[in-house]
């Protein structure tokens, strides 16, 4: 026969038992999570890749890429030589607060200029702060990992040296680097 609140009695038995152990569990702020390689986190871009070509705001499901840009008219080189004409970039910006992070922009863009970074903190207070413009994105490109070498001879990836020559010309600028 069972006694009436034996049950209560054995859970609240096993309360105070695991209130008096030391928890197990890590609190994120405390303890970094150990993330998988090539986590997705936030989007990176390399500006000086980006040729203004608009695959990634079209392939978009959630239409989270903004583009804004112009043409610009190269003199020719040789004499009697054709103009030719550019596209500059002016405005590029991804809205977090909407992107589902399907990795489509990265994969159909032609000229890598999108990559993932394993960022993950850049939450905002004020949901508007969610879009990135190109030079947010272009600051997320330091924590983007190397991708692995095919051979162990290989030159090092052309995305790091790409953003070093950047880094360089901004800091070279007689008004130092652009905020």
């Amino acid at each position: 026969m069972k006694v009436p609140g034996s049950g209560l009695a054995k859970g609240l038995a096993v309360t105070f038992r695991q209130m008096t152990q030391r928890s197990v569990t890590a609190h994120y702020p405390d303890a970094m999570p150990e993330l998988p390689p090539r986590s997705r986190g936030v989007i990176a871009l390399i500006e000086e890749n980006c040729t203004s070509c608009m695959l990634c705001a079209r392939e978009c499901p959630s239409w989270c890429i903004y583009i804004d840009s112009h043409k610009d008219v190269v003199p020719a080189t040789a004499e009697g030589g054709k103009d030719k004409t550019r596209n500059v970039l002016d405005r590029f910006a991804i809205d977090f607060s909407i992107c589902m992070y399907c990795s489509i922009c990265i994969e159909v863009c032609p000229f890598d200029a999108l990559h993932w970074s394993p960022e993950f903190e850049y939450a905002e207070l004020d949901i508007r702060e969610l879009t990135h413009e190109k030079d947010r994105l272009r600051e997320w490109m330091w924590t983007v990992p190397a991708p692995v070498a095919l051979d162990e001879h290989a030159e090092p990836a052309k995305e790091i040296g790409t953003a070093q020559k950047a880094a360089d010309r901004a800091a070279a600028r007689p008004d130092g680097p652009q905020p």
